[in-house]
């Protein structure tokens, strides 16, 4: 059994172990490579490293049986010789220079300045200086006390020259430090304050300082608690507060490559109802459908037809103009509606009405041509990239100057001011959209990666006229060149973009928005980059998103599945950082004072009527005060004609101060 289990990458490079690369970011690689960081076996042959930092350990039990082995021979108990404590020596200063690399690049240039002072010390004593001298003369030019260097030259004395410069990195910092704060607190706090009804923190604070004076917790101060509510992992506090939608959007969407296809090989279709008032030949004004065809490759807008609702003669016709125009695609995209799915266009294709094909069944026409028919996901924009297309028209040609007064607005609360004051004819209609749709296909400037800031119909024309020739998707393939650093975190889903590779780690959630370093190596954009806060803080290793091709059913699955592994994990760590339920919570909190007693009045005012004083059906025992009894049997026996000292003693008799 070792003494020591958990190792990171840079201690096992450091430990030069049989198997093992000697280098740290080829040690990841291979983790990688070889599983060791999947996220099923998270806490079984990885884990996330405690302390200031992070970064991932592995168990030693993923390592070869050679590296095994050469550990134990190292970490075994009472072991002392050279080699071993070389060994552990090389382990230390591993670790050692990765602490250092996550540092903030203002403790790295202290490093760096204390080094050189030292390196003056020693240079000056080879040349003859006494030691005492040559640090008198330092400390005097670097304005620091002889005292100070002797104290630096104590911190790397007897350690390796090249191991110098992490052990002079100023050691100060917060980890293992902090207010006292009891455990019962923490909780509490977590599960008021992690809950979809996203309380106020302030108020969560209040509820808890209440329940604490009650409970006898320790509570540390509001900004405290609230610095450590924000080192919770970003996922964590999104997921708790927000949903697992909210979440699962910060989740890097799965990238479609359009290159794997050439012009007209693969096509998507959809419907779009345009926010505009047409007059249709009979008299009738109503909003018209379009059903559209687009070339996935280029984005083209291949063929369009527009009625007055989304049905399959429509959809039908335009696929005909597109066969016509230009030939018959080998896959289609088409929506899930009953329109698409109508057995006239795709009849022999299992769809989502149609779940068994029968022998008798008459072929579409897309099923007679051979086409591939493909179902998309209802309301997935990635599905159909011709949603995008849309989005153009509904904002910039559906209120163009011809249809003023019958723009309906997108929205219904979003209406004009001349909101149905005209309709446009349909003839006018059909002629501006045409107009419309053929410069939105000659617009130049198109940033997509097939277009390359030409138009959709050059892109589309030039490799039309290559097409059926296979080499065309291989020549689309751009050459990347490397960028400049400094990139945008993006705040939508915490992926780095650069050079037209995606890359994303968790760790990233927490920088959304804001701009970052990163390092890379310029002739493998496929693997990992490093990424450094603006200050020089290293955060942390993000590999390469991958793009599928678009057809690539299998990525997609893939994609998903880790996806459902990623929401599975925060789910987890919701649960497990949730101890206590919301009801616990209203459990605990203090119980309202009772309504305190009236307090006894000072002063008796007299009611009219002697009577009134004291009740002649009262049996039961009289406890009021001696003194108001005696002034009320004073104002009797006056009444009664009494006076002086007889007065007196019938008052007393008749309060019973005897008692």
């Amino acid at each position: 059994m070792l003494s020591r289990e958990w190792f990171t990458a840079a201690a096992l490079a450091a430990l030069a172990l049989p198997g093992l690369p000697r280098a740290k970011k080829n040690v990841t690689a291979l983790a990688k490579r070889a599983g060791w960081q999947h996220p099923e076996a998270e806490g079984r042959l990885w884990r996330r490293r405690r302390g200031g930092g992070g970064g991932i350990e592995y168990h030693c039990s993923v390592l070869p049986a050679k590296a095994q082995a050469a550990l134990a021979r190292i970490f075994a108990a009472g072991a002392a010789g050279a080699a071993g404590g070389a060994a552990r020596e090389a382990l230390v200063a591993g670790e050692l220079w990765a602490w250092f690399e996550r540092q903030p690049e203002t403790k790295k240039a202290t490093a760096r300045a204390r080094l050189e002072a030292l390196e003056a010390v020693a240079a000056l004593v080879r040349s003859g200086v006494g030691r005492r001298a040559a640090v008198r003369q330092v400390a005097a030019l670097r304005g620091v006390a002889p005292t100070t260097l002797y104290n630096w030259q104590r911190l790397v004395a007897g350690v390796p020259r090249q191991d110098w410069l992490p052990r002079l990195a100023p050691q100060y910092g917060t980890a293992g430090r902090g207010a006292a704060c009891s455990p019962e607190a923490w909780e509490f706090l977590k599960a008021d304050y992690l809950r979809p009804e996203q309380p106020n923190f302030a108020d969560c604070y209040r509820r808890l300082a209440a329940t604490a004076a009650e409970a006898g917790w320790t509570v540390p101060s509001a900004r405290t608690l609230l610095r450590r509510l924000a080192a919770l992992p970003e996922g964590l506090r999104v997921l708790t507060r927000q949903g697992a939608a909210a979440l699962q959007r910060l989740y890097p969407a799965q990238a479609r490559e359009r290159g794997v296809f050439h012009a007209l090989e693969a096509v998507n279709a959809d419907g779009h109802v345009w926010d505009v008032f047409v007059r249709w030949p009979d008299g009738e004004v109503a909003r018209p459908v379009m059903v559209a065809f687009q070339d996935i490759y280029s984005g083209m807008i291949l063929s369009w037809r527009v009625d007055r609702t989304e049905n399959k003669e429509a959809v039908r016709l335009a696929f005909g103009d597109l066969v016509e125009r230009y030939g018959v695609p080998d896959h289609c995209w088409l929506d899930n509606g009953r329109n698409f799915a109508s057995k006239w266009l795709t009849g022999g294709v299992p769809n989502r009405y149609r779940f068994k094909v029968r022998d008798d069944e008459p072929h579409g026409l897309m099923t007679a041509l051979g086409v591939q028919v493909h179902w998309t996901t209802p309301y997935s924009g990635q599905s159909k990239p011709i949603e995008r297309a849309f989005r153009d028209f509904a904002q910039g040609l559906a209120k163009h100057p011809a249809f003023a007064g019958a723009w309906t607005g997108n929205d219904p609360r979003a209406k004009p001011a001349n909101y149905a004051s005209r309709a446009v004819p349909l003839d006018t209609f059909l002629e501006v959209v045409a107009a419309g749709i053929a410069e939105h296909n000659a617009r130049p400037g198109r940033k997509s990666e097939v277009c390359r800031g030409r138009s959709f119909a050059e892109a589309f024309a030039e490799s039309y006229a290559r097409a059926p020739i296979r080499r065309a998707s291989a020549e689309q393939r751009r050459l990347w060149l490397m960028a400049a650093e400094g990139v945008m975190v993006r705040r939508a889903d915490a992926s780095i973009h650069l050079e037209g590779n995606r890359y994303w780690a968790d760790f990233l959630l927490a920088h959304r928005g804001r701009r970052a370093v990163v390092r890379f190596d310029p002739q493998a954009l496929q693997e990992e980059v490093h990424v450094y806060r603006l200050d020089g803080t290293y955060l942390g290793a993000a590999p390469c998103v991958e793009a599928a091709g678009f057809a690539d059913v299998a990525a997609a699955r893939e994609h998903a599945r880790r996806r459902r592994a990623w929401l599975k994990g925060y789910r987890q760590m919701a649960a497990a950082e949730r101890t206590l339920s919301v009801e616990q919570v209203a459990a605990l909190l203090p119980k309202a004072p009772a309504e305190p007693p009236a307090p006894p009045p000072k002063v008796v005012r007299l009611v009219q009527g002697g009577a009134a004083l004291r009740p002649a059906a009262a049996e039961e025992e009289d406890d009021t005060p001696l003194d108001e009894r005696l002034f009320v049997a004073a104002v009797r026996a006056l009444r009664a004609g009494r006076s002086g000292p007889q007065l007196r003693v019938v008052a007393e008799e008749e309060a019973g101060a005897e008692d």
